[in-house]
């Protein structure tokens, strides 16, 4: 029918269109009456998936095949390009990785259609017609704007302009892939509350359903988010692994939404609470995603990661306004049935923690979202320039972060509705003692090891806020590894009060562990999460004693950086039809001992680097720096060069340490089992026979080995190429050039204006004007002008938004203030809802506590049965410890009400059987 693979293609994207829109109108009459028509529906979600499979398809050939008649197969590939990159340019560009969300999307949109079954038949035509919604608005936006199918212009050429060069990597491969199922998956939880509000069907019953639906996203979410600070460590060679990017930024906002959501549905399970807030926390998480997209394909911002700024825009701004509006509205119109069925009782409760952990979260995704958007909210409302760079999200983010680490052990040791004198006592006494006891070590040995307790910060800003914020940077060392050692020790605890508490059943101790996770997943995986993000914190603390140096070497010349003597042994040019390579070849020592002078008297070889230059020839001259990286327990030690000179030889060096950097890797890998625990399904011979036991543990352990691979994915001493500015002119040659306390004070404030690159701090830029500009500055710092000085007259020259850290005055200020204040309101919104809700649960206690008592509701209702008979058989221990009677200690209501909720429980077993039976789901309150 179609005589060209562009007209082909173009024509099932019109299919896609007609399908999508077939099956949004067929499941609406569905739900409008007439149920014989659901099957129809499904049958038209199937359609409209295997029609994306085709359309991928087809641009998977065009790409293997070089049909560079497709002006995107043109643009992203060549005829060197090996079959993995050939794969991987689907989503290297705009057009194509827009129909790679498109195709994520429709897989999940099969496998959410595998899994219903005839289950969740009245939610089913709005979850159909909620995704083909999001199908269709996809494949319009391709259609009409950004089509990966377009013809060139003209004859086809007979070769492409290949992927870019810094695209070209194996985390190219998996990164991308991994972040957008994250962001793809979050669209099934999404289409559940919109199905739930609608029909009015908004008990625990869709909660159970998208529970594991959400946890999956959360988890590829986390896998994404890990990839891009390896890439971003690897790869990118500016010394770091998070430089608050806005398109890191996009990526990072729905992770924080998706974690309140995660912990705050277990308040609605088990008490009926916050169901407002839990749907509002699904439509955020969507929209995010959402968000996300549009931000990096708008060129709203600049980015390193960004695409090509487009039209496309002003498409995502209509549907993230639709999506608003819908959920609004069907918010508003349900208000009635999402009251609460409970209120917190007291300040001391697992559900407040849980409460001050959402507003902890979401405070800091408010804050992420206004520093994010700030460059342009500066423009168009102050009418002057701005850039918001690492050092300002270092300085402010910590204030909330750190007490989020804080709750994060604390809820654990508290009770669901209040907690006793005695079991707090109890629960804090050994979590405080090893917090205490890390704190001391950390202030007698730190110094000693190079890991001081408190370091000096220079202030951000040249007033008292500075200063404050500079106070409390210095305190951020001991203050997290005070945090890691409590969040470490309170884990310990819980597993061995659980197992303690299984004794009696289990005298063998592995058996006794096996058995307690076994039969509460959610509950233990998520304690094995929190230690991965503890420890990811401690590896974040590391940047606290990182040393960062600079020099020009001649060959046979030396440096000394921290701990380490770099030597520059020569250069080496290597040439290949893709790029000429020049090498600059070091040895690395290791300093044992020192003379009164700081010169190194007894060293250690640890091996050789060879950091290089890349220059392709195929892209214009593009150029790459290479890194040289040498990884040690301890710490990194992270070499780049910059530019070689090709007639004395003499070469630039950037060298960074940085501490505790493997902690960031080990706590993500241990985050990602302990996700994969929380999604472990139970299995049951007798329900699901043989095949189906062997199936799902197959497929759950090849998620486990892929998850396991992409996060432990193996450090090379090679680096992703950062775009570089043509030489200006040569730099001093020989000579320490070291960046001293005053210097970094300025490099990491200041930022590149190279043109090239989009305004990295000059601390980080590897081009030759930034280091034209860093030889200036020490140069003015050498004839005694001060810090402050040359920042300002760095603006003066170039500009407002020449420095990363909007000036603390006028319309400026809003920057911190607006995220403040919004966290301030909703602290203070969430203290009076305690009090709202402290006196409304006084006034109905006496009546809902009869109530729990006669049907097993409160604790038990949608709650997690095996834990509150572990939570009972844990306060029974702690009572046997004590040698007293269990009626001495004062029990929570969910203790007095225990056996009715075994009778509730076991009635809701018994619905939730016949549920089953009947092709419905109850859910298993085991699992998350």
């Amino acid at each position: 029918m179609w005589k060209t693979l562009p007209e082909f293609g173009t024509g099932v994207l019109c299919a896609i269109v007609v399908a999508a829109a077939y099956t949004f109108a067929v499941a609406l009459a569905a739900a409008g009456g007439r149920p014989r028509l659901l099957q129809a529906a499904r049958r038209g979600a199937y359609g409209t998936v295997a029609l994306v499979g085709v359309a991928v398809l087809i641009l998977t050939y065009a790409f293997l095949s070089h049909d560079f008649r497709l002006r995107y197969v043109a643009d992203y590939s060549d005829r060197t390009m090996s079959t993995a990159l050939l794969v991987a340019a689907l989503w290297g560009g705009q057009t194509g990785s827009l129909l790679w969300w498109l195709f994520l999307s429709a897989v999940f949109i099969g496998a959410c259609l595998v899994w219903l079954g005839g289950r969740y038949r009245d939610l089913q035509p709005y979850v159909l017609a909620t995704l083909m919604g999001i199908l269709l608005f996809f494949a319009i936006l391709m259609l009409f704007s950004a089509n990966p199918f377009s013809a060139t212009v003209g004859a086809a050429p007979p070769d492409g302009k290949g992927l870019n060069f810094q695209l070209r990597n194996f985390y190219m491969i998996i990164h991308p892939p991994s972040l957008y199922i994250g962001f793809t998956s979050s669209a099934i939880p999404f289409a559940f509350a919109v199905a739930a509000l609608v029909t009015g069907r908004l008990d625990n019953e869709w909660i159970i359903a998208t529970r594991k639906w959400m946890l999956f996203s959360w988890l590829f979410l986390s896998i994404g988010n890990a990839l891009g600070m390896l890439w971003a460590y690897e790869e990118l060679g500016w010394g770091g692994y998070w430089a608050w990017d806005p398109v890191e930024n996009a990526a990072f906002l729905p992770w924080l939404t998706a974690t309140a959501y995660v912990h705050s549905i277990m308040i609605q399970e088990r008490r009926g609470m916050l169901k407002k807030w839990n749907v509002l926390l699904i439509c955020l998480t969507f929209l995010l995603t959402i968000f996300g997209t549009f931000l990096t394909r708008s060129g709203l911002i600049a980015s390193v990661h960004s695409f090509a700024q487009s039209g496309i825009g002003t498409f995502f701004l209509y549907f993230m306004a639709v999506v608003v509006v819908v959920a609004v509205v069907l918010i508003v119109w349900r208000l009635e049935k999402l009251k609460s069925e409970a209120y917190i009782e007291s300040a001391l409760s697992r559900e407040m923690s849980f409460l001050l952990n959402n507003w902890a979260l979401l405070s800091i995704m408010l804050f992420i979202t206004i520093a994010t958007l700030w460059p342009r909210l500066s423009e168009w409302l102050l009418d002057q320039k701005s850039v918001v760079k690492p050092t300002f999200y270092n300085a402010w983010l910590p204030l909330i972060a750190l007490p989020l680490i804080f709750l994060m052990g604390t809820a654990p040791l508290l009770g669901w509705r209040k907690t006793s004198r005695e079991l707090f006592i109890k629960s804090f006494r050994w979590p405080l003692g090893v917090t205490a006891a890390a704190v001391a070590l950390h202030f007698a040995i730190g110094k000693a090891i190079g890991l001081p307790a408190i370091v000096r910060v220079d202030p951000i800003y040249p007033n008292a806020l500075g200063d404050i914020l500079a106070w409390i940077g210095g305190k951020l060392p001991v203050v997290t590894s005070g945090l890691v050692a409590y969040n470490l020790a309170v884990v310990v605890q819980e597993f061995v009060r659980g197992v303690r508490a299984r004794a009696g059943k289990d005298s063998n101790f592995a058996v006794s562990l096996y058995q307690l996770v076994a039969k509460s997943r959610r509950r233990y995986g998520g304690y094995i999460v929190h230690v991965g993000i503890a420890l990811m914190f401690l590896g974040f603390s590391g940047r606290s004693w990182g040393v960062d140096e600079e020099k020009t070497l001649q060959v046979g010349q030396s440096m000394q950086v921290g701990d380490y003597r770099i030597t520059y042994t020569g250069d080496e040019m290597k040439n290949d039809v893709e790029k000429r390579t020049v090498y600059a070849h070091v040895d690395v020592e290791r300093i044992d001992a020192r003379d009164a002078d700081g010169n190194a008297t007894r060293v250690t070889p640890l091996g050789s680097l060879a950091p290089h230059q890349n220059v392709y020839k195929g892209g214009m001259g593009q150029r790459s720096s290479e890194v040289g990286m040498l990884h040690r327990l301890r710490e990194d030690l992270y070499v780049v060069v910059g530019m070689v000179n090709p007639e004395t030889k003499a070469a630039s060096f950037q060298v960074h340490t940085n501490p505790l950097v493997l902690f960031v890797w080990l706590g993500i890998g241990i985050l990602v089992i302990g996700g994969l625990l929380c999604m472990w399904p139970e299995l049951s011979f007798a329900e699901a026979g043989a095949f189906a036991y062997l199936r799902t543990v197959g497929s759950t352990a090849a998620m486990l080995v892929f998850a396991v691979l992409l996060t432990v994915a193996p450090s090379r001493a090679l680096g992703q190429p950062t775009q570089q500015a043509p030489p200006h002119e040569e730099h001093e040659e020989g000579g320490k050039v070291d960046q001293s306390e005053r210097e970094k004070a300025i490099f990491t404030k200041l930022v590149c204006l190279c043109g090239d690159c989009p305004k990295e701090l000059l601390s980080s830029c590897t081009c030759s004007w930034a280091q034209n500009a860093r030889t200036k500055i020490r140069s003015e710092l050498a004839r005694g002008k001060q810090p402050n000085d040359i920042i300002a007259a760095y603006v003066a020259e170039h500009g407002e938004d020449a420095i990363g850290i909007p000036p603390d005055k006028g319309g400026s200020r809003a920057l911190w203030l607006l995220p403040v204040a919004g966290a301030l309101l909703g602290g203070g919104l969430v203290a009076g809802l305690l009090v709202s809700w402290k006196r409304r649960s006084t006034e109905r206690s006496k009546e809902q506590t009869a109530r729990d008592g006669e049907s097993g509701a409160g604790d038990a209702a949608g709650g997690d049965a095996y834990d509150s008979r572990l939570d009972d058989e844990l306060r029974a221990m702690s009572d046997d410890d004590d040698h007293a009677p269990r009626a001495a200690i004062p029990a929570s209501p969910d203790a007095g009400a225990a056996k009715g909720a075994d009778k509730g429980r076991d009635r809701g077993a018994g619905k939730r059987a016949a549920r089953d039976a009947r092709g419905t789901e109850g859910g298993n309150e085991d699992e998350p």
